[in-house]
């Protein structure tokens, strides 16, 4: 797995989505569980079941960016915007908020403390995915944090 940010790019594989889920909820924490529902529902209908370690790992992915996104992006009356695609080999999502100033650095993830109640979102993340990062919101201010997961072939 690459546990390193890395720049915003294009998924690997080069063929279209075979699914595609977007949506904008709002920044509470209501429109997160509702996002994170969401996500393993589409992927449960797109043919990988709730049960089904992709999916569980996808609906756990969902979860802390959604959070992070209420949380730590919040801008009062905007909202966050949510993306899920599936193609044969990858799922990908990406959640996009609006604060540009709260961005996570590279450099500054490391593994939390065990004395901590909170800081473990991104390290979990990024222990799960095979390829995350976070880049500049295209077309809109703030920013976007995505995260790759490859299916099992």
């Amino acid at each position: 797995m690459n546990r390193a940010i890395t720049p915003h790019v294009a998924p690997q594989q080069q063929q279209a989505p075979a699914h595609e889920f977007s949506m904008q909820f709002t920044s509470t924490p209501r429109g997160a569980r509702l996002a994170r529902r969401l996500v393993s529902h589409r992927l449960h209908d797109w043919g990988y079941p709730y049960d089904y370690t992709p999916n569980e790992t996808m609906t756990f992915i969902a979860a802390e960016l959604t959070a992070n996104a209420v949380r730590h992006g919040h801008v009062p009356g905007r909202d966050f915007h949510l993306r899920l695609t599936a193609t044969a080999i990858a799922l990908r999502i990406e959640v996009a908020d609006t604060r540009t100033e709260r961005c996570p650095a590279p450099g500054d993830l490391t593994t939390p403390p065990t004395d901590t109640e909170s800081g473990r979102g991104l390290y979990l993340v990024s222990q799960l995915a095979h390829r995350w990062g976070v880049a500049p919101r295209v077309g809109a201010p703030g920013k976007q944090v995505w995260a790759e997961l490859r299916l099992p072939q």
